[in-house]
């Protein structure tokens, strides 16, 4: 958490003094093979999310964030923190807001869950804005077995929590969504979550 927390902050100071002035030309990556992740909401999430503000994201891979990490990654407006495990960006996202830099983290159910410890110890406990972007997993409709769990508590673990959330379920909920997400977690000083279903990010 301590090394995150360093390295949002370095990160974040970084951008300022440098004012996104010297940038190397976009990465250029093989094409992503044919899966039904949504491009069109993939990029009109994105898209708000530079809308309100944010500038640093942190991720790990995973299937229905695949278009908005590569978004994040060939912008060069946008710095992309890849995680080794999803706690580590509730330090990189404090760290961040406290050198001016707004972020957000993109995460699956799981690593929701496996960043509750950093969520409690660092966010709610000093105040920090914290945007959670999940991918919710496991509700109808989905495949893979072991989605299923963690899909099935999340809503719970974020009431427990007192986290406030919302559900992105179609393309008319997002830009008035993600931006009122922001405008609390910024006014609360608190993490606040908003839920990416499968109606949006599916397309089957």
């Amino acid at each position: 958490m301590l090394i995150g927390l360093k390295l949002g902050l370095a990160l974040g100071i970084a951008m300022l003094e440098s004012h996104i002035e010297a940038q190397t030309p976009p990465p250029t990556h093989p094409p992503i093979s044919r899966m039904p992740v949504s491009t069109s909401a993939s990029k009109l999430i994105y898209d708000c999310l530079k809308d309100v503000g944010v500038r640093l994201v942190s991720a790990l891979p995973e299937t229905w964030l695949v278009h908005l990490i590569r978004m994040a990654e060939d912008d060069a407006e946008m710095q992309l923190v890849r995680l080794a495990k999803e706690e580590e960006g509730v330090g990189i996202s404090a760290g961040a807001h406290l050198a001016g830099v707004k972020s957000a983290m993109l995460m699956q159910n799981h690593g929701f869950l496996a960043s509750v410890n950093g969520i409690v110890s660092c966010a709610q406990l000093y105040r920090i804005p914290l945007l959670m972007l999940i991918s919710h997993r496991g509700e109808f409709g989905e495949r893979d077995p072991w989605q299923t769990e963690g899909g099935g508590v999340t809503t719970h673990v974020l009431d427990a929590l007192r986290i406030p959330h919302a559900r992105l379920e179609s393309p008319d909920h997002v830009s008035r969504r993600i931006h009122k997400a922001q405008t609390l977690a910024q006014s609360a000083s608190r993490p606040v979550a908003l839920l990416l279903c499968r109606d949006l990010m599916w397309e089957e």
